[in-house]
């Protein structure tokens, strides 16, 4: 019985001891690093839902393209007719301080906007409820992290993390992000706007295993203050296929697919 009380002990320690070494920046930093191949597909179909339950629907493919830590991506719709052939390219730096270039082709005008990256922090990308900003990514570090607690969520078991931006232009005070620890990926994000009020819930709820890479394939960003959302369909994702360089262009933007 002493023996068995000793090793529980013990047991008990170690759980404690690795759960001590896991800060919130190396959960983050983890995620991040997840790996996802160095070249994606997919198609996506998006559901815009307003408060009293109308819909829209839009359909895009997508492609991306890792250049060391920088990622190159471009999307197109190609449903329906009205927003069909409208293109968005973007060159993600994880350099910080180094704004992301976003350039959004509309072929009605034939022309192409430049994002600025003010406008990337506050506009939303094509009446999603997604800002440009959060259509890439961010260095870790440009938020302080906090482990918050481990617990369940979505029959995930998770690291609860809070975000705050360094950066105070940001249009939120702080995130909140539920990291499950068997995939590494984000099942839940909580944004609070500049008075700490909920503004927005990113809710994850399918996540699998293509080519061995997790994959989220369905995805819902709800605006709690306005009632609009987002869902977000991912269809027949790709890894590691061979795509040209000359895909990530301006001039291949406005030539369209």
């Amino acid at each position: 019985m002493k023996n068995r009380i000793i090793i529980a002990a013990l047991c008990a320690l170690a759980c404690t001891s690795v759960f001590a070494q896991e800060t919130g920046r190396s959960i983050m930093q983890k995620a991040k690093d997840n790996p996802d191949g160095e070249t994606r597909y997919a198609q996506m179909e998006l559901t815009l839902i307003k408060k009293n339950g109308s819909k829209r629907e839009r359909k895009l493919e997508s492609w991306a393209k890792d250049e060391g830590k920088d990622t190159k991506k471009m999307m197109f719709f190609t449903y329906p007719g009205d927003v069909k052939g409208t293109g968005f390219l973007t060159w993600d730096y994880d350099q910080i301080g180094k704004e992301d270039d976003k350039w959004l082709y509309l072929p009605a005008m034939k022309k192409t906007r430049r994002i600025s990256g003010s406008s990337s922090k506050t506009d939303y990308f094509m009446g999603t409820d997604f800002t440009y900003d959060d259509m890439g990514s961010r260095n870790i570090d440009e938020d302080d992290h906090k482990l918050l607690r481990s617990e369940s969520r979505d029959g995930h078991d998770c690291w609860v993390i809070e975000s705050v931006p360094k950066n105070k232009r940001e249009i939120y005070s702080r995130k909140v992000t539920w990291i499950a620890k068997d995939c590494l990926k984000a099942v839940r994000v909580e944004f609070y706007d500049k008075l700490d009020a909920l503004h927005r819930v990113l809710t994850v709820s399918s996540i699998n295993k293509v080519q061995g890479f997790w994959t989220i394939q369905h995805m819902e960003m709800e605006n709690v203050q306005t009632g609009h959302k987002t869902v977000i369909e991912v269809k027949n994702p790709s890894y590691d296929i061979k795509l040209d360089a000359n895909l990530f262009t301006v001039t291949k933007l406005e030539k369209g697919l």
